[in-house]
């Protein structure tokens, strides 16, 4: 079996805020294409462990690469590899979707075809429209599509379907899986843990700055039950949010 290649490489990290221990030693690594979960409660250290990875905070001690780039010494490498979803605060409200992709792609200074990076997001029927005027699936698919303008290795989505209905969230997972089939490697966040579930080839749980498991959702979810886990409700082989779908169809709508 081919050795799959570690797009990022993490090893015992280290973040302290005065006395509080943020990240206490983590460790692990991301293969390359595939959608890595970091998951856990508020408050354990996710967050600052992606900042870190993606260079927008400085570690306390550790070893962080990314595609073989140090975080230490080669921030701007980094930068040009990665995508890194934006909150909505990141864009200006007056300004359409064409100009804002067109102010991005001068950021990164490459060249893009706009209506075309909207095609891959389904947005290319609000080009004129602006990011303010947009519902909320449209305002994270958007984010979504900025992430991707620099052609990136690596993106990192932070919660991309928190406050969506199932409809919306459902379509971005189809976008998230169909991101990875073009080669690109993600890292996500997300407290829904269906949606982890379906999407990631491997999850690690996070608690108090520390990694407590890592490995598949189902080596994780066989683990459980092994140790004689039961569920008190009986598991069926469909959930009320498959029945909202089915009745209310999966195509592309946008609330009002």
């Amino acid at each position: 079996m081919e050795k799959q290649k570690v797009m990022i490489s993490v090893k015992n990290l280290i973040k302290n805020y005065d006395d509080f221990k943020a990240v206490q030693g983590l460790s692990f690594e991301v293969y390359e294409n595939e959608i890595f979960g970091l998951l856990g409660p508020n408050g354990a250290g996710k967050t600052t462990t992606l900042e870190i990875i993606e260079t927008l905070r400085k570690k306390t001690s550790g070893e962080v690469l990314v595609n073989n780039f140090s975080v230490d010494t080669q921030a701007d490498e980094i930068k040009k590899i990665i995508g890194v979803q934006l909150q909505a605060a990141g864009y200006y409200p007056n300004l359409n979707l064409l100009e804002l992709l067109e102010l991005f792609s001068g950021l990164y200074g490459v060249k893009i075809n706009p209506i075309q990076m909207l095609e891959k997001v389904n947005l290319q029927e609000k080009a004129k429209a602006k990011y303010k005027e947009l519902s909320g699936g449209q305002k994270q698919r958007f984010s979504i599509a900025t992430t991707l303008i620099n052609n990136p290795k690596v993106i990192f989505l932070d919660e991309p379907t928190t406050g969506l209905d199932p409809q919306a969230r459902r379509n971005l997972w189809d976008l998230i899986i169909e991101i990875r089939k073009q080669g690109t490697t993600v890292v996500l966040t997300t407290h829904y843990m269906d949606e982890a579930e379906q999407l990631c080839d491997r999850v690690a749980f996070v608690e108090s700055g520390k990694i407590i498991a890592l490995d598949t959702p189902n080596n994780l979810i066989d683990s459980l039950l092994k140790s004689g886990f039961e569920r008190q409700k009986e598991v069926k082989a469909a959930n009320l949010e498959d029945v909202f779908i089915q009745l209310t169809g999966q195509q592309w709508r946008e609330d009002s």
